[in-house]
């Protein structure tokens, strides 16, 4: 079964490339079967990994960055596929 996370976060006023570069550089204890970046309006930074794995799998999660860093806790989401 494929599970997706998603780490979401928005960055503190002009510091959203700075949370990229940050959240680009964090290596997880495993290795997804896929990994990709987003980034959108108002500083926010979006991480989707995809992983072999049954829903409920103990997965390794993306840090939260440094406080001065964000504007607010990680948001994170699992979800699996629905095909």
């Amino acid at each position: 079964m494929t599970v997706a996370l998603m780490w979401e976060a928005r960055a503190a006023e002009g510091r959203g490339e700075e949370l990229l570069a940050w959240v680009r550089t964090r290596e997880l204890a495993g290795a997804p079967v896929r990994r990709e970046h987003f980034r959108a309006h108002g500083d926010r930074v979006l991480v989707i990994t995809w992983w072999d794995a049954a829903p409920d799998a103990d997965l390794p999660e993306l840090p939260e960055p440094a406080p001065d860093l964000v504007t607010r806790a990680v948001h994170r989401w699992r979800f699996e596929s629905a095909d």
